[in-house]
C-alpha cells in the first residue's frame, strides 16, 4: 500500500471511530469539520434528523472576497466565526464537536475558537 492511500484509510478509520462516539441531537446539534488543502468548511448538523442546520466554509461569497488565502488559520477563524454567527441567530448556542478525524492542532484548532468567540459553547 502507498504512502498516500494509507493516509487516506487512517483517516477513514479515525472518521468511523468518532463518528461511532458522537452524535448530534437536536438540542446538542454536532459541529462537523472538513479541511481539504484548498479550503475548510463547517457543517452544524442534527444527525436525529438526518440535516444541516448550519454551514460555512471559505467558498462563501462574503468570506471569498475578503480572504486573502482560503487555505491558512486566519481562514478558517472566519469560517469558525461565521458558522457561530448563523448558529446563535437560529438558537443553537451549544454543539458537539466532530474534527473530522483530525487532530485538534492549526486550521482546525482556528476554527473551534472562532466558533467559540462567535458564541457556541463546546
Amino acid at each position: 500500500m502507498d504512502k498516500t492511500k494509507a493516509k487516506r484509510t487512517a483517516l477513514a478509520r479515525r472518521q468511523r471511530r468518532v463518528r461511532g462516539k458522537v452524535s448530534g441531537t437536536a438540542t446538542r446539534p454536532r459541529l462537523r469539520i472538513t479541511r481539504s488543502n484548498a479550503n475548510i468548511y463547517a457543517q452544524i448538523i442534527d444527525d436525529e434528523a438526518g440535516a444541516t442546520l448550519v454551514s460555512a466554509s471559505t467558498l462563501d461569497p462574503e468570506l471569498k472576497s475578503v480572504l486573502k488565502s482560503r487555505s491558512n488559520i486566519e481562514a478558517a477563524k472566519a469560517v469558525g466565526e461565521l458558522v457561530g454567527r448563523r448558529a446563535v441567530a437560529k438558537g443553537i448556542t451549544a454543539v458537539v464537536f466532530d474534527r473530522g478525524g483530525r487532530l485538534y492542532h492549526g486550521r482546525v484548532k482556528a476554527l473551534a475558537d472562532g466558533a467559540r468567540d462567535a458564541g457556541l459553547s463546546f
